[in-house]
């Protein structure tokens, strides 16, 4: 090939003069651009960078609130906060460093679950998402294992101080105070219900990380954290000890379902103690059921059987249609209205109304409550508190069950005066008890401690409560449904309580034992009532199963509180072979 000719053929074209001038000025303009860029961001919005710089070495975190303390009426603590360590990280710290390359392998990334105790995939998706600042890994760690994590020095991985609520008492108080999740608001019981005055409020504080994300340096609070109320609660944490206790052997000596027990102080309405079994463990939580973190004395209801009839007498004392010594006609123990039968487990041909509540009469209080009108016997049970809140604000509270008078038929009167046909739960019923304690007014329950007792409302005369007290003390001696509901050194006064369990519509062979009582007579200072759960073992009257609590939680608590015996140390009379089992 002749190349010199082929090159002689080549056309060399020569390029425009302007295009040349036209790239320099493209590129001109486009430095000039760059340069008011630079100009506006460093001098006239300049806190943009210096938001993006802080972002490479400053965090604002929160700071957790301390809750305030739960504690008895002596001072003694029920619930505290204790400081824990939360592990956090910063996935955009951890995942990517400025050359594009992760910055915690797979190995680290197995010690880091390790010391946490979490499956390694459980981390990798929490750390998943490289734009986050924040995320938890794991809550409330013990400081020997948050520091175990700590000492793997992995870069973004730091430690928040939080705190874990703590129960001191455990399963005692357990339904009573409730308990708190992971961020320490309540969930349950008291600790829901004061929510508001134990919670603190958060603050936050702005801290300086180093180049592998570590926190080297607190650069000031923004917003200081306000620690909770302490609240002094009503209960006594002596009384709620035996109370449990004594109840927990009922339990489980009667092979029951469960049971409750509330003590009010009778002066004040304050709760001394209100305690469930079966319990469970607040601090450790992992295997409890939902039956064992029921508030039974406040979320259960159930027929209250022959403890409503003290005041089904006392409405008709106060209407002024019997007397204590009025002798009513039992009509040998069947009494019939409509079609419907009742009936007395111990057939009398007359009782005197002292009489009818000492033996517990179907027949006489039936014969008692239809002297009334319907509407007369609806608002003495109304205004002592049957089918309305206790108050309490508990959550889950029932208010149990009293229809309207309108809708009686003669049947449910007569069977509503001993207590069928109506619901309440034992908190209540113990409240509706203050009425014959304090002259005939109803205290309102109160779940903190108060500098002085609350005012109540009357619901009957103070000659009708004393007549009742009277009443109710023939309860406990022989000859009455209760002796074993006696204490030594003190007179007491009460009522048993035996009644059928509902399935549906119909009563089924199961049963609720309870009592309900006060002392000492003369000056009554504490209210006890106790409900057990179907009994089976044997005996299911609230005489047999339910007294003795009474007896043995009632003893103890006069002798905490120091209160005056009224009786000798030997007024106990001993109980009869076959004690008296009130109706059902």
């Amino acid at each position: 090939m002749n190349y010199a000719a082929s090159t002689k053929d080549t056309i060399t074209a020569k390029l425009p003069g302007w295009r040349a001038t036209v790239l320099f000025m493209v590129l001109l303009l486009g430095l000039a651009a760059l340069l008011g860029r630079g100009v506006y961001l460093q001098g006239i919005h300049d806190d943009f960078l210096q938001e993006k710089g802080k972002q490479r070495y400053s965090r604002v975190v929160e700071v957790s609130a301390h809750r305030g303390m739960m504690t008895d009426r002596n001072g003694e603590p029920l619930a505290v906060s204790t400081p824990v360590e939360s592990v956090w990280a910063s996935p955009s710290d951890i995942r990517i460093n400025e050359a594009g390359v992760a910055r915690i392998d797979e190995q680290q990334l197995k010690q880091l679950a390790q010391a946490l105790g979490m499956r390694v995939s459980e981390v990798r998706e929490r750390l998943a998402d490289s734009t986050r600042d924040f995320v938890y890994l794991k809550r409330q760690l013990p400081p020997e294992q948050a520091g175990s994590v700590i000492r793997l020095n992995l870069p973004g991985v730091s430690l928040q101080r939080e705190y874990r609520r703590y129960y001191p008492a455990g399963e005692e108080f357990a339904q009573t105070l409730g308990f708190t999740g992971q961020d320490d608001n309540g969930q349950e019981g008291l600790e829901l219900v004061l929510q508001e005055q134990l919670a603190g409020k958060l603050g936050s504080q702005r801290v300086i990380k180093d180049r592998r994300g570590h926190i080297v340096e607190d650069a000031g609070s923004l917003r200081p954290p306000k620690p909770g109320r302490d609240i002094a609660l009503s209960l006594d944490g002596n009384v709620q000890h035996l109370a449990y206790r004594e109840l927990k052997l009922a339990v489980q000596q009667h092979q029951a379902k469960a049971g409750a027990i509330v003590v009010l102080d009778a002066r004040s309405g304050e709760v001394l103690a209100l305690a469930n079994y079966p319990s469970y463990n607040p601090n450790n939580r992992t295997r409890i059921s939902a039956q064992a973190m029921r508030n039974r004395a406040v979320a259960d209801v159930f027929e209250p059987g022959s403890t409503m009839k003290p005041f089904t007498i006392a409405a008709a004392l106060d209407a002024g249609n019997i007397r204590p010594g009025t002798l009513i006609n039992t009509e040998n123990g069947v009494f019939t209205v409509g079609n419907k039968r009742i009936h007395d487990t111990h057939p009398e041909p007359s009782l005197t109304v002292a009489q009818i509540i000492q033996k517990s009469s179907n027949v006489g209080s039936a014969k008692i409550a239809l002297s009334l009108d319907s509407s007369v016997l609806w608002q003495t049970f109304s205004t002592s508190g049957f089918g309305e809140h206790t108050g309490s604000n508990f959550p889950g509270e029932a208010r149990g069950m009293l229809r309207d008078a309108k809708n009686w038929r003669p049947i449910e009167q007569a069977t509503m005066s001993y207590g069928h046909g109506i619901s309440v739960n034992l908190l209540q019923l113990a409240r509706a008890y203050t009425v014959f304690a304090n002259d005939g007014e109803l205290k309102p329950i109160s779940l903190l401690k108060l500098d002085q007792p609350a005012v109540g409302k009357r619901v009957f005369s103070a000659k009708t409560a004393s007549e009742l007290r009277a009443m109710l003390e023939l309860v406990v001696l022989p000859g009455g449904t209760a002796p074993l509901a006696q204490v030594a050194g003190y007179r007491v006064a009460g009522k048993t309580g035996t009644a059928h369990k509902l399935d549906g519509r119909h009563y089924t062979n199961r049963y609720i034992a309870s009592f309900v009582g006060f002392a000492p007579v003369s000056a009554p200072r504490v209210i006890v009532a106790v409900m057990i759960d179907e009994p089976n073992n044997g005996q299911y009257y609230g005489g047999l199963v339910a007294a003795p609590v009474f007896s043995s939680v009632t003893s103890a608590a006069l002798h905490l509180l120091n209160v005056p015996n009224d009786a000798p140390l030997d007024n106990v009379i001993a109980p009869p072979a076959e004690i008296i089992g009130e109706e059902v």
